[in-house]
């Protein structure tokens, strides 16, 4: 008689992952409100700075080409030792600083905003504790509702962060409201992205002996995502590179030794050159793993994730989580345990 094997457990970070789509929901639900508070607090103000680390610095990169190409206002990353180590002055009256901490307790993030606050700038907060010392310093804060995160890894807090600055940013469009057809349709799109199997994907990285993740436009932020969990999660060195990137020199060591992840949204300007890419790469024989794009993007890949049926400027909210979903799998298929990577605390400090 053949014994039915049974499951192994799911791990935090899986359970985190499936809560996304009723995280997004509760996210826009909660800050949708507060939208009319950025668009008054925005006014007279035309530069947008986006201040963050680690996942949250990948989701200000998507905001600053949201901000550029939805709002249509100049946007720019920060550097925090601008502030923290340097302490210069700048006239900073005619910013917006959008300050990104999942704990709201990175003293750096709050210090850099703090600094801001006294050259002059309105401050927006995005955090998932409203009682953190970054809801207290921002002018109007966006409380993610994403509730506790216990894995290290962030993913929940990840993408209500990516849901609380396309709020942010649709408040200082011409027309604020025009997104909000498709941000209703986010947490049914995020739901889709959790059936399917990922073992492929995860087999392919498995067996990889490097991994290079590239994208381009409104979905890089999320290409750097994807670099940044297979390197907390999995303790695989991966580098995240624009398609443009890519393509002015490093591209020589794209080989049969080589994975490479190549990340598109369904639609929009930034596909044909991801699908170019797509086939440059196979020619020089590595290996494909696709996450979204159209019909004719996955053709060209060896595994292909599909991604959510979401506009490009919407779809960074959803695509991630196959990601996320093939490296939870991977790392528990080496043996590592994803919840609690090596050398990782949840709230990380700098200087």
């Amino acid at each position: 008689m053949v014994s039915t094997p049974v499951p192994a457990p799911a791990t935090q970070m899986a359970r985190e992952i499936a809560e996304q789509p009723a995280a997004l929901a509760a996210t826009f639900e909660h800050v949708l409100p507060l939208r009319h508070e950025i668009t008054r607090l925005a006014a007279g103000r035309r530069h947008v700075i986006f201040v963050a680390r680690g996942s949250s610095d990948n989701a200000g990169v998507y905001g600053r080409y949201l901000t550029e190409i939805h709002a249509g206002r100049q946007a720019s990353l920060a550097a925090p030792s601008v502030a923290t180590l340097y302490g210069a002055n700048l006239d900073l009256s005619n910013s917006l600083v959008v300050a990104v901490s999942q704990s709201g307790a990175t003293q750096e993030i709050v210090d850099t905003a703090e600094w801001a606050k006294r050259n002059g700038a309105a401050i927006v907060g995005i955090t998932n504790d409203g009682d953190s010392p970054l809801a207290s310093v921002a002018d109007v804060a966006l409380i993610t509702q994403a509730g506790k995160e216990l894995a290290v890894p962030a993913t929940k807090t990840y993408t209500t962060q990516l849901a609380a600055i396309t709020v942010a940013v649709d408040a200082l469009a011409q027309k604020p409201g025009t997104l909000d057809a498709d941000i209703a349709r986010v947490p049914e799109a995020a739901a889709k992205m959790l059936e399917g199997s990922v073992d492929a994907a995860a087999e392919l990285l498995a067996g990889a002996h490097d991994v290079l993740s590239s994208g381009r436009g409104l979905t890089f932020g999320t290409t750097l995502e994807v670099a940044l969990k297979l390197e907390e999660t999995c303790l695989q060195p991966v580098r995240g590179l624009s398609y443009a990137d890519l393509k002015h020199g490093p591209i020589a060591v794209v080989d049969s030794d080589l994975v490479t992840i190549l990340v598109a949204a369904g639609e929009g300007p930034a596909l044909p050159g991801m699908t170019e890419l797509a086939s440059i790469v196979r020619e020089k024989g590595s290996k494909i793993l696709g996450i979204g794009g159209d019909a004719r993007f996955a053709a060209l890949c060896d595994v292909n994730l599909p991604g959510p049926d979401l506009p490009e400027t919407l779809a960074p909210l959803a695509l991630v989580i196959p990601a996320q979903r093939a490296i939870e799998a991977l790392a528990r298929k080496l043996g590592l345990d994803p919840d609690a990577p090596r050398g990782l605390r949840k709230v990380t400090q700098t200087d």
